[in-house]
This record gives structure tokens, sequence and C-alpha cells, in this order.
């Protein structure tokens, strides 16, 4: 689950990271100090914009309570579905059961990383009308970077809960013989989902800063990957399976890299290599993504246009 109810504008409050404040040293003769920069400094703010933003949300703990919740819920739904399915059907489209609970657990993993991460890109249109953004453009922190750290997504951690349990469960009951390379090719495919989902709302969102209407297809999408992104695409007919892998690629966030996993690279429809390198089209197709985002934000002109 991503949309939360109403997201905050913590950015407005977001502390200052500029100079350091005058001291009481300082006068007219004092030595200029230096203004903190570079990539440790950045994560440095970062990391205190997002601790203000949990302890901000953790100021109401009923709220709080209720998006882990509605995050978990979410997620424990397409577990039941896929449960009922498993048991009626012991395979799918030639998985097994337990490799499609590992194509469910990689996706679920993916998209809670990508909700906790990136997932506050969603909420570019609104950002947009409410006039959010363009305060973003003059501060010295890139718009992207602002935009993430609008508020924290509580509901992420009822994802993360979720995914986590159904991943071991997974796990548990698979024959795999989990080594070095496999364990590492499944972070990487856990990771490569993340970003192809990101590249995917990234795209959405660059389209936001010109079309509001832009969150009736993110609406739409999410839906799309709720329902089809957790199972073998070799149940679809051929052609919704080739959309699903060239035109919304939903295949490269679990299907792919589980198929590789599980011994399935020759019957997934495409040449096993394009299967294998699904983490590092995930990580293209984020790159592409924000060049795309940066490209829409050098036309925007302000939510008055």
């Amino acid at each position: 689950m991503t949309m939360e109810t109403t997201p905050g504008n913590a950015l407005h409050a977001a502390p200052s990271h500029g100079g350091p404040q005058d001291g009481p040293h300082d006068g007219p003769h004092a030595a200029p100090r230096e203004i903190p920069h570079g990539p440790a400094h950045a994560w440095r703010v970062v990391w205190r914009i997002t601790k203000l933003n949990f302890k901000a949300r953790l100021e109401y703990r009923g709220e709080f309570l209720m998006g882990v919740a509605v995050g978990a819920i979410w997620q424990v739904s397409i577990v039941v579905f896929a449960s009922v399915l498993l048991t009626r059907f012991p395979g799918l489209g030639g998985w097994s059961s337990s490799d499609v609970l590992l194509i469910a657990s990689m996706r679920m993993l993916a998209h809670g990383l990508y909700v906790l991460f990136l997932g506050r890109i969603q909420y570019m249109n609104m950002l947009v009308q409410e006039g959010v953004v363009d305060p973003c453009l003059i501060r010295p922190m890139p718009v992207y970077r602002q935009v993430q750290l609008t508020f924290f997504p509580v509901n992420a951690i009822g994802d993360l809960v979720v995914a986590v349990g159904l991943f071991v469960a997974a796990l548990h009951r698979s024959s795999l013989d989990w080594t070095a390379g496999r364990i590492t090719y499944v972070v990487a495919g856990v990771l490569g989902g993340m970003l192809v989902e990101a590249a995917l709302f990234t795209a959405l969102a660059a389209a936001a800063f010109h079309f509001p209407a832009t969150s009736y297809w993110s609406q739409w999408l999410e839906e799309l990957m709720g329902t089809f992104g957790s199972y073998p695409l070799s149940i679809l007919p051929k052609a919704a399976s080739a959309a699903f892998t060239f035109v919304v690629p939903l295949a490269f966030i679990a299907y792919f890299p589980a198929g590789v996993l599980t011994g399935h690279g020759d019957a997934m429809g495409v040449p096993e290599a394009l299967a294998v390198a699904s983490p590092f089209i995930g990580l293209t197709a984020f790159v592409l993504s924000r060049l795309l985002w940066n490209w829409s934000l050098s036309k925007y002109t302000g939510v008055n246009g």
C-alpha cells in the first residue's frame, strides 16, 4: 500500500542546512566559516529531516498505528488471495506453489522498500497543485530529494513487516540451495524491482508538472502491480505478457528475478540473459526516469504557470 490519506508538509518545517548560526564571538572581523557541503553533509541533512518527520508522525500515536495497520492489511489481502489460489491450484503455469510465493514475496519486498525510500513521488500531482513544489526550486537541495522528505511513510512499516514474513515463509518452503550467488542475486533482484517501480512512478510524476490528472494513472498503475505483479506472467495470454514486459515492465520487478533463481529462465518468453539482467535494467530505468524528471522540471513554470 503506497497512498496515505493526507501527506504532511514537513518540508515547510525542515531544518536549515545552510551555514551555522552566528556565535557569541562572531563580529565584523571574524573569519568567515566554511559552509558544510558534500555528500556526507547531504546525507546528514536527509537523516536529520527523516528523524524529525518520524517524530512528527509519532505525535499522533493512533494515526501512526492506523497507518502501519493500513499498510499491513493491504499486503495481507494479497497474501490471502495468493494462498487461496495456490490451495486450489498447486501450480500456476508450470510454477510450483513455493516458486509463486517467491515471486509474491520479492514483489512485496520491492514495493515496501519503494514506499519507504521513494514512494512520496506518487504525491507529485498534489504537491504541484498545492504549491509545495515552487519553494523547493529556490532551496539548496535537489527538488526530487525534497519531495522524498515531505513526510515519513508510516504505512511502509506495515508493508515491510508482512513482506518480510512472506519472504521467510517462501524461503522455508523453497528447496533451493541458497548459495552466496543466489543470496546476492535475490538482494539485487529486490533492489532492482524497487527501482523499476520507482522509475514508473517517477515518469508519471514528471508528467504531473504539466498534467495534474496523472493521479488517476498512478492509481491505475498501483492496482495493476498489485493484481498481476505477484504471479507468473506465463499464465496470461502472450500479448498481455509482452505488454507487462515491454510496455509496463512489471516482469522485471519480481517475475524475471524469481524465474532466474528457480530455474525457469528458459520458459519466460524472453532470452534468459534479459531476465538475468533485471537488476541492471531496474537501475537503467530509474536513471532514465530521473533524466525525464529533470527535463520536465526545467520546463516547469510554477503552479500558476
